[in-house]
């Protein structure tokens, strides 16, 4: 969806300067330091939200660390120093934090599989929707309506961090997320498991939201805030939806629209005795 509300903020949430003089404080949600982050990349990368590292601090210790992001498949960028400082509140950081997720991040199978058996069986695909209220909020209505799962994307997506957590009043953390490199093959997966794909889009040409009939299990896929869904992940989905509106106007929050059509397909569900 394309809606009116834009976000441009940094993907990577930061906490204010420590006050001069000021004991530092670590936010929960951030591990700060090179033997730390190694033993969470081993151990656990399933926690790890994304790891970021000093731009201009190299070395043996920092290769090793880069190497181990990329063979657990957790995403990385690297900033300013001034940018760890304000992410660790001032505290040590030896040039590299993990970001936790607010949850431990699951398999595509398990994500899959809880979307079968959910009372509403929806897998919610979020194309790299970047506004972690926009993720809480989706978050919190699929658990509520009970959803399954969500799919989003772990490059140029929202941070499943504090935000996201708050946004989804603990939903986030009852449901069962996976970051998919490459959505697109991660929606052929869903297919051939049986999963129908639909997407909401502003298309005139879509189908009329409401009166769609829901083919279940299926993945509802979601754009993002400004370019809504890019066209390869479109491709993937075999019915297109569009909320008509009853005055003219320009769009909806991403939000917004997920929750309408989710609610539509709980009508549906409950209507057929689930």
């Amino acid at each position: 969806m394309n809606p009116t509300q834009r976000h441009n903020a940094s993907r990577f949430a930061t906490t204010p300067d420590a006050a001069p003089g000021a004991p530092s404080s670590i936010p929960e949600d951030v591990t700060p330091g090179k033997k730390p982050v190694r033993e969470l990349l081993a151990q656990s990368p399933g926690r790890i939200d994304a790891v970021v590292m000093r731009r201009d601090r190299h070395g043996r210790d920092m290769a090793e660390i880069l190497d181990a992001c990329r063979a657990a498949g957790v995403r990385f960028k690297f900033a300013p120093k001034e940018d760890l400082d304000r992410l660790c509140g001032g505290a040590s950081h030896q040039g590299v934090v993990a970001l936790l997720a607010a949850a431990p991040l699951a398999g595509l199978d398990e994500v899959i599989e809880a979307g079968r058996a959910a009372p509403l069986p929806v897998v919610l695909a979020l194309d790299q929707v970047q506004d972690t209220g926009n993720v809480g909020a989706l978050a919190r209505t699929m658990y509520a309506l009970g959803g399954g799962g969500l799919l989003v994307v772990r490059h140029e997506a929202a941070r499943l961090g504090p935000g996201a957590a708050r946004a989804s009043a603990g939903a986030l953390s009852r449901l069962p997320v996976h970051k998919a490199v490459n959505l697109s093959r991660a929606l052929d997966t869903c297919v051939d498991q049986g999963l129908t794909v639909v997407c909401a889009t502003d298309d005139p040409g879509a189908e009329d939201a409401f009166g769609a009939r829901f083919p279940f299990p299926m993945v509802l896929v979601l754009g993002n805030e400004d370019k809504g869904i890019r066209s390869c992940v479109a491709k993937r989905c075999d019915l297109r939806l569009r909320i008509p509106f009853a005055r003219e106007f320009d769009s909806l929050n991403v939000a917004q629209a997920g929750a309408i059509i989710l609610g539509l397909a709980a009508a549906q569900r409950s209507r057929e005795g689930r």
